[in-house]
């Protein structure tokens, strides 16, 4: 995106693989839920996340030791317009489906209008930006865009290839578990069961097997997910050596939970590894498409009314720190106090729209620790007096009309470790007068309802990247307030956002690209939409000793694709 990538052309391995890494063993780990179909490029269904992932390849692959600088894989070169109004990319010529047939330029431009028209509305902004999608030559394809955006001639290098005449006479849009993909990918489905286990197994065929970006990667003959109806259920599962690897996400967990057998007598052992990524937004988003929560003060309260301090002491033993912004942790997280500088001068414009704490500073309430949280509660319900809602005499939140104020918070079955913080937190909301309940359903409910927006209150989890980009489009942008399956859940409609979106997308230079990215940072903080809780700094994996790991480890940490791809076996 700016200037140079770090390895050059002659690079032998990514920094944070062991190309002398062996090839054998298997890693097998768990999910919570479910899954009835084998593509994830669609939005009906439910899929294995990682398919996503280990299952396809793209024109380009990505260093996770670098932010916004990718390399060639299906592709063996690319070229830009001076402006990078377009981009050409001329496929290698060992590149290969799983099945032995050759990815072409046909399978290439099939997949990207697919996608980008009834594939996953994740796919569709940037098909949207593509004026002219075209065969050049015999191995190359150009793509022409209709609007002016750097980042373009990077990301449409990122979409998933897929073999075009698989899938002739068939509803691509309409896909389960009766069609087992045709990907390019170093791993194919070797055998599954629906809602039970995935089993990739490592094709010993792989085409890419001897290119640099491949060497020291996907190094285990298997990896296999099995799926459990909950937390408890999968960390047993774990402990009898079903599993052989568990990411734990509860630090008290992982200091008082992990003394059994096979730990103790050293078959398996506890790895922490560090990243330098932004912390992203995880926590409880609150849905303005809902009246209930259209006033930025009720938003507020409701994060007054959250007791981090107590929270976070009675679940985590007060270890883990608070996400203050969507970038903190990061060069690209918002400072404290007023906006200075060119974060300033692109916020300006906007001072009317923008809400209390954007221009001036804001961070999340912070309370004393003790479990009455009064200083809070006091704040809390002078916001919402203000919004017009106040307590009656009987002690519940009503407004002018003698509305109570009620919601219900949305969670999967089986989310223990949610249910115990909003067990917490719907306690607390009782003393402003608010009497919310929880709403337990199926892992395909939860997937239909929050692709539909069809609810209040429910947990939230957005990661952000160090090198950020037109997805944020798919996360803020307005076309999600009514637009089904995009991540903007909350409803953010704000005319800001898009121009900071916009502003991060054509800076020149990395400089002005930060200041664009610390002002959207202020505009999605202040905005209120989710109650932030906590981050790890560290990612906790509890593994078999003979699962292995480079020392060197990328600015990412343990970033998708981390385990399995530079992971290995040894006795």
């Amino acid at each position: 995106m700016y200037g140079e990538p770090a390895l050059g052309p002659d690079f032998k391995a990514l920094p944070y693989a062991n190309p002398d890494a062996p090839k054998g063993g298997r890693i097998v780990t768990g999910e919570v839920g479910s899954f009835d179909s084998l593509n994830p490029h669609i939005r009906k269904g439910r899929v294995p996340w990682q398919l996503r992932f280990i299952a396809y390849e793209s024109l380009m692959g990505r260093s996770y030791d670098e932010p916004f600088a990718l390399y060639g894989l299906l592709a063996e070169s690319i070229e830009t317009g001076p402006n990078r109004e377009w981009v050409e990319f001329t496929l290698r010529p060992e590149a290969r489906f799983s099945d032995g047939s050759p990815v072409t330029v046909e399978d290439v431009l099939w997949s990207y209008e697919t996608l980008g028209t009834i594939g996953h509305p994740r796919y569709h902004g940037l098909w949207d930006k593509v004026e002219t999608a075209e065969q050049t030559g015999d191995r190359s394809v150009r793509f022409t865009f209709n609007v002016e955006d750097r980042e373009l001639a990077l990301i449409i290098g990122m979409r998933p290839i897929m073999k075009k005449a698989q899938w002739e006479g068939k509803d691509f849009a309409d896909s389960g578990l009766d069609e087992v993909p045709i990907g390019t990918a170093p791993y194919v489905i070797g055998d599954f069961e629906a809602g039970r286990f995935v089993s990739m197994k490592r094709n010993p065929d792989y085409w890419g097997n001897d290119l640099p970006f491949r060497r020291g990667t996907n190094n285990l003959d298997e990896v296999r997910y099995e799926f459990y109806a909950d937390e408890n259920a999968m960390f047993e599962a774990f402990k009898a050596g079903v599993m052989n690897s568990n990411r734990e996400t509860s630090a008290a967990k992982w200091e008082g939970q992990y003394d059994f057998p096979a730990m103790n007598d050293g078959k398996m052992v506890k790895s922490e590894i560090p990243h330098q990524r932004p912390t992203g937004i995880v926590g409880y988003v609150m849905n303005t498409r809902n009246p209930l929560f259209a006033d930025w003060r009720v938003r507020s309260a409701l994060i007054h009314a959250f007791n981090f301090e107590f929270i976070n002491a009675t679940l985590n033993g007060g270890e883990l720190p608070r996400i203050t912004s969507y970038f903190s942790n990061s060069v690209l997280g918002m400072s404290q106090g007023p906006a200075e500088g060119r974060v300033k001068d692109l916020l300006e414009p906007f001072a009317d729209e923008l809400l209390p704490g954007a221009l001036e500073g804001y961070a999340p309430p912070a309370s004393d620790g003790k479990e009455a949280n009064r200083g809070n509660i006091r704040k809390a319900l002078a916001l919402l007096e203000e919004a017009g809602w106040s307590v009656g005499s009987d002690g519940v939140l009503r407004n002018a009309e003698g509305k109570d104020f009620s919601f219900k918070v949305l969670l999967k079955q089986g989310d223990t470790a949610r249910q115990q913080t909003i067990d917490i937190y719907l306690e607390a909301l009782k003393r402003i007068g608010i009497f919310a309940e929880v709403e337990t359903v199926d892992n395909a409910q939860y997937n239909e309802r929050t692709q539909d927006y069809s609810f209040d209150m429910t947990y939230y989890r957005r990661g952000m990247s160090l090198s950020p980009g037109n997805e944020q489009y798919l996360y803020w942008g307005a076309d999600g307030v009514s637009k089904p399956g995009t991540r903007n859940w909350m409803g953010v409609n704000s005319p800001a956002a898009e121009a900071m979106i916009n502003a991060m997308l054509n800076a020149p230079d990395q400089t002005d690209f930060i200041a664009a990215t610390r002002a959207l940072d202020r505009i999605l903080t202040s905005g209120r939409y989710v109650i932030p809780i906590w981050y790890d700094p560290v990612s906790r994996i509890a593994h078999d000793a003979g699962l292995k790991y480079p020392e060197h480890l990328p600015i990412y940490g343990d970033w998708l694709g981390f385990q399995p791809d530079v992971w290995w076996f040894e006795e």
